[in-house]
């Protein structure tokens, strides 16, 4: 049975509600949530969102910041256009009720902070738990909306293209017509949907779980930029993943991030006691004259040298010198879940080692999040701007997620409606696939691609490793695919296709970058070239 809406929102974070909040007035709009509503990486999200607030800030100072962490592969219109947008970004929040921690003193009555890269104080937050009070205000919203309809557990399977429509059955790569709709696999009934509608707009986020370690939830598997590259779509700039550099270092803290805002209030990265005579030495004055405030990728490369230098498990990050009722008032979520794991964040450092925290890369779109593809749209950490260039700056990505959502709505809005289907679109057809009787293949491709990107396609780089990795991942995309083909789809296969998918787009992407930038850092090539220029693949070309 077929269902019909004006717009499908395929994902639930802050950049697919920011489109369904702007459209929902006159449209139809189905959002999709692949586990519960606030499951996915919005909600984690701890710092707060970057944006001019402030007459001592600019909108040149935030666009050359954001160009530096870049390290000149930022697409400069699509900079200043996300960055000039910014107040305007928070002025809706702020009118939607965002709790955004106040302070009388400043200029727009809220407390700004600053993180490594920035030039100024110019990150608005709510606490240290931005994102989730973000989300919290814009589901009720959501929920409450008349025009929305909410399908939560419910994953995409493949795009649907005006194609299908000359030979049935589930689309294969190529350029398409026109988007018309998704087949959608429900959880809950453990079946696959037919969704049609006019405008199709993938919100899936990133693909941290791609990496053995990531501060992304279990959500993040790369499932809008897998099902973009099989429709289609060009993707770029893939090679750039950023690792966060400070994840909490214990056995039960399972993707739990210390903010990059802690070391913009003053926290410094020491050796740990593990580090003998040196332990409890700082050691971000050996690797750059920004010391703790350095971009991310900088951080997180001098913490994996020291690490793998040293023999260490960790490093530690350490703010107890700030007096105790500071820290308490500016990272309470971060304190209490310190605690937890016996960790007294106001007296003693608190353990941390890098993680995948962000895809820099993904679908190309523009500055109206339109793709490749008529009636296909994408947001947020699933497409590709051209703002994080070769490192994100950090707090960019909510206000990317916010803009570029809000210029994406009001470009569906402005589009005239399609012309009629010129025929019927086919069901999903599952009729000669089978149940599992091996999911444990399924189980080990998982485990082992995250090994395999871990171990060769990490911080630092070789094209030996590389080749390595692209060459096991070859044959682990034929062997999912191949019972992918056979059998009945579950939600741990589709996860699995599309992880590995990506998987191939960052060792393509890495392989095919002779030199070293941002957060791509192969020995082989330790030189940055003179001119910088995005990856760019299409399907036509395959994985290279």
């Amino acid at each position: 049975m077929n269902h019909q809406y004006d717009v499908l929102i395929i994902g639930s974070g802050l950049s697919g509600l920011t489109v369904a909040l702007h459209l929902a007035a006159d449209k139809k709009v189905a959002v999709l949530s692949k586990k519960a509503l606030l499951d996915g990486a919005s909600n984690w999200a701890q710092g707060g969102i970057a944006a001019v607030l402030d007459s001592q800030d600019s909108h040149d100072e935030h666009i050359a910041d954001t160009l530096v962490a870049g390290a000149g592969l930022c697409d400069s219109d699509a900079t200043r256009h996300i960055v000039e947008q910014g107040r305007s970004a928070i002025d809706w929040l702020i009118e939607l009720g965002v709790p955004f921690t106040p302070d009388q003193g400043a200029e727009l009555g809220f407390h700004l902070t600053r993180e490594g890269g920035h030039s100024q104080r110019r990150i608005i937050h709510a606490a240290d738990a931005t994102g989730h009070l973000v989300q919290l205000t814009l589901e009720q919203q959501v929920r409450a909306h008349r025009n929305i309809t909410l399908l939560e557990y419910h994953s995409g399977v493949e795009l649907i293209t005006s194609r299908i429509l000359a030979g049935g059955g589930a689309p294969s790569t190529g350029q398409p017509a026109r988007c018309l709709g998704a087949y959608v696999y429900d959880e809950r009934a453990d079946r696959v949907h037919t969704i049609l509608a006019s405008r199709v707009v993938l919100a899936t986020g990133g693909a941290g779980k791609v990496y053995l370690h990531t501060s992304n939830p279990d959500t993040s598997t790369g499932d809008g930029i897998a099902m973009a590259w099989r429709a289609g779509c060009r993707v770029a700039n893939m090679e750039f993943m950023q690792f966060h550099p400070t994840c909490m270092f214990h056995p039960q803290a399972k993707s739990f991030l210390i903010s990059e805002a802690v070391r913009g209030e003053g926290g410094v990265l020491r050796l740990p006691a593990s580090a003998g005579a040196q332990a409890g030495e700082r050691f971000m004055q050996w690797h750059d004259d920004r010391l703790e405030l350095a971009p991310r990728d900088v951080v997180a490369r001098a913490i994996d040298f020291e690490i793998k230098k040293r023999g260490l498990t960790h490093v530690d990050l350490d703010i107890s010198h700030r007096p105790a009722e500071f820290i308490r008032a500016h990272f309470p979520t971060i304190h209490a879940r310190c605690l937890e794991f016996g960790i007294d964040m106001t007296r003693e450092p608190i353990p941390v080692v890098p993680a995948m925290h962000f895809t820099c890369g993904g679908v190309v779109v523009d500055m109206n999040g339109r793709t490749d593809i008529p009636g296909l749209y994408a947001v947020g950490e699933t497409a590709y701007t051209g703002l994080h260039g070769a490192n994100r700056l950090a707090s960019n990505s909510l206000l990317e997620c916010l803009v570029i959502g809000r210029s994406a709505a009001h470009d569906i809005d402005a589009q005239p409606d399609p012309d009629p289907l010129p025929g019927q679109v086919p069901d999903w057809d599952e009729s000669r696939a089978r149940d599992s009787s091996e999911a444990v293949l399924v189980t080990h491709a998982w485990d082992e691609v995250r090994r395999l990107m871990s171990n060769y396609v990490g911080i630092v780089r070789t094209q030996k490793r590389l080749g390595r990795a692209r060459q096991r991942i070859s044959l682990l995309d034929q062997e999912i695919e191949s019972y992918y083909q056979e059998h009945r789809v579950t939600s741990d296969l589709l996860e699995c296709r599309n992880l590995i998918q990506v998987a191939a787009l960052v060792v393509a992407a890495a392989l095919s970058r002779k030199e070293s930038r941002g957060l791509h850092y192969c020995q082989d090539f330790p030189w940055t070239l003179p001119r910088a220029l995005p990856t760019v693949m299409t399907p036509e070309e395959g994985f290279r």
